[in-house]
């Protein structure tokens, strides 16, 4: 006989293996101990808070809103490889992938999933939060010109960002630059 079971998903949320939040508008409403642990924080002082704590600036914050906020209007799921920051304000690269709940305004609620990626690459300090950003794009595969059309510069301004990036990481091509920014830390 087939007995009904009983699934417990509080548990399933809290135990999971990688840090998962529910959010409203942007703001921290539930999180599981994966989450807190990875960013440094009690999980109380996480809940009620906006995602802006998790973020290296204000900018980074707002323009990655603005960037998924389409994605996840017409998909609703977005998911990126991004960087991060600790409550140590230790930055981290970080693997984020979440799901609206209400197709009509992306950020009215959703679930989120966080997964470190520090392991496998490091963050390089000297870098800016507008060359991060590009980086995050770089690593997606993404071209100058896609770059440029998703967070809103011309596609000038992008390869200037490349170009800077290629001398710090003392790459001569982008496939270089690529391969040096995934092995970061490796």
């Amino acid at each position: 006989m087939n007995a009904a079971r009983t699934i417990d998903f509080e548990s399933i949320f809290q135990y999971a293996p990688v840090g998962m939040c529910v959010s409203e508008n942007r703001i921290i409403l539930a999180c599981n101990d994966a989450l807190a642990k990875m960013f440094g924080y009690q999980k109380e002082q996480l809940l009620g808070r906006s995602f802006l704590v998790l973020y290296p600036t204000l900018a980074e914050f707002e323009r990655t809103g603005a960037r998924i906020t389409p994605i996840m209007n017409a998909k609703g799921h977005y998911s990126d490889e991004r960087i991060m920051k600790r409550a140590s304000d230790e930055l981290f690269w970080c693997h984020v992938s979440g799901r609206g709940l209400h197709k009509e305004d992306a950020h009215a609620a959703g679930i989120w999933t966080f997964e470190d990626l520090s392991a496998k690459r490091q963050v390089s300090a000297e870098l800016t939060p507008r060359e991060r950003e590009v980086a995050a794009l770089l690593v997606e595969g993404k071209t100058s010109k896609l770059i440029a059309r998703q967070i809103g510069l011309s596609p000038r301004t992008v390869e200037m960002h490349r170009a800077k990036l290629m001398r710090k990481f003392s790459a001569a091509t982008s496939n270089e630059l690529v391969n040096k920014l995934l092995r970061l830390g490796s």
